[in-house]
């Protein structure tokens, strides 16, 4: 049975985030502890990472990972794609070029900011190799069938997903009619809440809330969350069907 791991649950400073001093009572929930985001689809032919957050290395050790057989990047922001050089380790034991997944512009990002991947080097040197391709609107991957489509973030697109009925929607403030065409019926959908605050770029608490309300899933799980979230105080009020994801999270696809 397919499933999925949120490898990462937090925004991108990560919780607890730098300078912030945190009660004891907080810091003592490991649900508290949010790695940026990332999740891991597990196929019936392998495994499909979603993002490349900083953290990646130690998200997938403990997952139990020993082996991605490629990659989605929804977008080209650091908090999603700056774990890419650690997929070096698969390049290495596969022999392959990674497949990377993501729309033409972001490729580009890639090419810059990990412009050694693309270079020759004498025998002896290891750098992640990517094979860049552009993501269709249906990706058969590790035997699952995605369909993607695109959410605003802000001015920019990124790639969001279905998979059987579960989807998966990160970094989001704005779905269209089309999106939202492609979220009926579903058993499981991870959504963006970042804070309480409104921004301008995500959907917030009340907002994803609605969203939530709206779509209609059987169970939704909030993602990207800040430190405003002390897990257990805030799930023990959200209502039925919907709760806070959490780093390890395994979902079913």
């Amino acid at each position: 049975m397919a499933s999925a791991i949120l490898l990462g649950s937090g925004t991108s400073n990560g919780v607890p985030t730098l300078g912030v001093d945190y009660t004891p009572q907080f810091l003592a929930n490991p649900k508290n502890h949010r790695t940026r985001p990332s999740l891991l689809l597990k196929g019936p032919d392998g495994n499909f990472l979603v993002d490349c957050a900083p953290e990646m290395r130690l998200q997938l050790l403990r997952a139990g990972v020993l082996m991605v057989d490629g990659v989605l990047i929804t977008h080209t922001h650091a908090d999603h794609i700056m774990g890419m050089d650690d997929l070096r380790s698969f390049c290495l034991k596969s022999k392959q070029d990674m497949p990377v997944y993501t729309l033409p512009q972001y490729q580009e990002d890639i090419r810059r900011v990990f412009s050694y991947a693309f270079k020759e080097f004498p025998p002896g040197i290891e750098v992640p190799r990517f094979q860049l391709f552009d993501v269709p609107p249906i990706l058969d991957v590790v035997g699952l069938r995605l369909k993607t489509f695109l959410v605003k973030h802000g001015p920019i697109p990124v790639i969001a997903f279905r998979v059987n009925d579960f989807a998966y929607l990160t970094d989001v403030s704005e779905i269209s009619d089309d999106g939202y065409a492609m979220l009926e019926g579903l058993d499981v959908l991870v959504l963006d809440a970042v804070r309480y605050k409104p921004h301008p770029n995500h959907f917030h608490f009340d907002r994803a809330l609605e969203e939530a309300e709206k779509i209609g899933a059987r169970r939704t799980v909030f993602t990207h969350l800040s430190h405003d979230y002390d897990h257990d105080v805030v799930n023990s009020t959200l209502p039925s069907g919907v709760e806070l994801g959490f780093d390890g999270m395994e979902l079913s696809v």
